[in-house]
C-alpha cells in the first residue's frame, strides 16, 4: 500500500471537503465528488473519466475497488480521514473525483418519439435525485433542470439518485431556453398542475412528449402554465391536496411508459 493519509489537516483533504460542500469551488475545478462504487461505476460505464480515487483500507474490500483503481490514482486515507469525508451511512469506503460534464441543450440527442421531465426550479436535491432514478427507471430521454436552485452534481443528488444523474442527459438551462428547445423539437409539453381539471390518465403520450413539474411549496410559474401545450392533475383521493415531485413525476412518466407499450 501507497501512502496513507491520516489527517484531516492535509491540503489534498481539505480540498476534498471543500469540494463536497460547494457547488462553485466545483465548477471551478470541474470536478464532481462521488461516495460509493456503485455510483463511482455508474458514472466510468457512462463515459465520466475518473481522476482520482480515495480509497479508506479499514473499510473498503480490495477485490470491490481494484478494478477502478486501474482507471486513476489512489490515495489512501486513514478511517478518522474517511469518517469526517462520508456523508451517508454504510458507505464501501471509496471516493472518487470525476471529471465534470455540463451538456447544453443543443447537445441533447433525442430519439424519434421522446419522453423528457423539465423540473422548474428545484431545490431539493434528493428530490432531483429520486426523479432522476425515475428517469432511469423509464428511460426517459433528457431531464431539464431549468433556473435549478440546487447544483446537478450534489453529493445529496448522486446519492438520492444512485448514479443516474451519470447514466442520463441532464440540462441546466433557463426557463426560457427550455421552451424553445420544446418547441423546436416539436416536443407537447404537460404541465402538473393542482388547478387543472385534465386528470392526467386521460391524455395521449404516445407523441413526442415532456411533463413539466414545479416546486411542492409553489408550483409551476405562470409563464410554464401558460406555456405548455396541456394542464394535468393527479387526482388526490384523501385529505392532502399533492404528492411529491418526485412521486408525481414517477406517476406521470410511468403512465406514458404504460401508453407506449414499455419500448
Amino acid at each position: 500500500m501507497s501512502e496513507l493519509i491520516t489527517s484531516v489537516n492535509n491540503p489534498r483533504v481539505r480540498n476534498l471537503m471543500v469540494l463536497m460542500q460547494k457547488s462553485r469551488e466545483r465548477r471551478k475545478q470541474n470536478l464532481v465528488v462521488v461516495e460509493g462504487l456503485r455510483e463511482t461505476s455508474v458514472a466510468l460505464t457512462n463515459g465520466f473519466q475518473l481522476r482520482h480515487l480515495y480509497v479508506c483500507p479499514d473499510v473498503a474490500r480490495e477485490g470491490d475497488y481494484l478494478p477502478l483503481a486501474a482507471e486513476g490514482t489512489v490515495t489512501f486515507i486513514g478511517k478518522g480521514v474517511f469518517e469526517k469525508l462520508a456523508y451517508r451511512e454504510g458507505s464501501d469506503g471509496c471516493i472518487a473525483l470525476l471529471e465534470a460534464r455540463w451538456l447544453g441543450l443543443s447537445g441533447v440527442k433525442l430519439r424519434n418519439n421522446p419522453l423528457v421531465i423539465v423540473l422548474e426550479a428545484v431545490e431539493k436535491p434528493g428530490n432531483l435525485g429520486a426523479i432522476l432514478r425515475t428517469a432511469d427507471a423509464a428511460d426517459v430521454d433528457a431531464v431539464i433542470v431549468c433556473d435549478p436552485l440546487t447544483d446537478i452534481y450534489n453529493p445529496n443528488v448522486i446519492r438520492s439518485g444512485i448514479g443516474c444523474v451519470f447514466s442520463r442527459q441532464v440540462v441546466a438551462c433557463s426557463s426560457e431556453d427550455a421552451q424553445q428547445w420544446l418547441r423546436e423539437n416539436g416536443i407537447r409539453s404537460y404541465a402538473a398542475e393542482l388547478k387543472a381539471s385534465s386528470r392526467y390518465h386521460l391524455n395521449n403520450y404516445t407523441g413526442p412528449t415532456a411533463f413539466v413539474m414545479g416546486t411542492e411549496a409553489d408550483g409551476l410559474t405562470q409563464s410554464w402554465i401558460d406555456f405548455c401545450d396541456e394542464r394535468v392533475i393527479i387526482p388526490m383521493l384523501g385529505s392532502i391536496d399533492s404528492l411529491n415531485v418526485s412521486v408525481s413525476t414517477a406517476v406521470l412518466v410511468f403512465e406514458a411508459k404504460r401508453q407506449r407499450g414499455f419500448d
